[in-house]
């Protein structure tokens, strides 16, 4: 992985006055560090979405130190449940008219098998289909926003090149056969959805700028689950030591947050409206099932399917 542009939140980023923005996950980690670079540039309100309320208004607290001034508002989201979501979306329309940039960072990275409650593997559950969900409620708010004069409207997908480990096909179809799928396997195939989704928001609303990005690689909340094993902790350690010294690694949040922020941020000339980008802004293919239009299209209407199922 290439080290990409050069990007600096305090100088490049420019004056965000009246957009609104959406970050899920935004209690701890990148999705924090990525509400942290925005707020510095006087947006006209940022919600923190995230499931628990006192991990949220905890983070909220730490972010106003650093910009006073900036209107963070805590949004309940639970990416688990479609009620939730339902919900989620239903407050933030309540309140805004608008909204500018959605940065769907929220996710899970290699758990023992469980099931959301709608029957999804956590994984997918939550990487995909709560966000699929999330993005299909808000997106009469985007395309709104995107029709005003001089709109420019984002929503920034993270993903990972951990989807070069999806299964052959590409994506896990069966969410209960996926019980005897390795974890990894399993996260390849959630990561991979990331890309796949993004592929066809960019053709289905070529009026609103939607990309995927690899964050790059950081020791984050992520990995609490990979650490649970004492070999795996020892690993994850010494990798930690080398961050610093491999192209497209971070030592910390600051630099993991840095391609998402730059998505949301940069000049909308300066991105291509479905693709996705290595840390930092650098365009990439992807693997070859993430370059599968057929498949992209495939995993849209499947996931339209399954959320007819559900009353969506």
């Amino acid at each position: 992985m290439g080290a990409g542009n050069k990007f600096v939140p305090a100088s490049d980023i420019g004056d965000l006055s009246r957009k609104v923005v959406l970050v899920t996950g935004g209690n701890a980690g990148l999705g924090k560090q990525t509400i942290a670079y925005l707020a510095a540039h006087n947006p006209s309100r940022i919600y923190l979405a995230a499931r628990t309320e006192s991990k949220a208004k905890n983070a909220i607290a730490d972010l106003k130190k650093l910009s006073p001034d900036a209107e963070i508002e805590y949004l309940p989201l639970d990416l688990t449940s479609f009620a939730s979501v339902k919900s989620a979306a239903e407050t933030f329309k309540s309140k805004e008219k608008c909204l500018d940039i959605l940065v769907n960072n929220a996710g899970v990275m290699a758990t023992p098998y469980s099931t959301t409650q709608e029957g999804y593997e956590n994984q997918f559950g939550t990487n995909h289909m709560g966000h699929f969900l999330l993005t299909k409620l808000l997106l009469p708010t985007l395309l709104s926003t995107a029709s005003e004069p001089d709109g420019d409207v984002r929503i920034v997908n993270l993903t990972s090149m951990g989807h070069y480990m999806a299964p052959k096909g590409g994506i896990l179809w069966d969410q209960k056969a996926a019980e005897g799928v390795s974890t990894w396997r399993r996260y390849g195939s959630a990561k991979l959805a990331n890309i796949l989704f993004t592929k066809q928001l960019a053709e289905r609303y070529p009026q609103i700028t939607s990309v995927s990005i690899h964050p790059g690689v950081i020791i984050t909340d992520l990995y609490a689950s990979v650490q649970l094993n004492f070999f795996l902790r020892i690993g994850v350690w010494l990798y930690g030591l080398l961050t610093p010294f491999l192209p497209g690694h971070f030592k910390d949040t600051k630099g993991g947050a840095l391609n998402q922020t730059w998505a949301a941020t940069v000049p909308k000339a300066q991105l291509k409206n479905g693709q996705f980008y290595m840390p930092v802004g650098t365009e990439s293919k992807g693997s070859g099932y993430a370059q599968d239009e057929g498949l992209a299209k495939k995993l849209w209407e499947w996931s339209e399917g399954e959320l007819e199922k559900h009353g969506y």
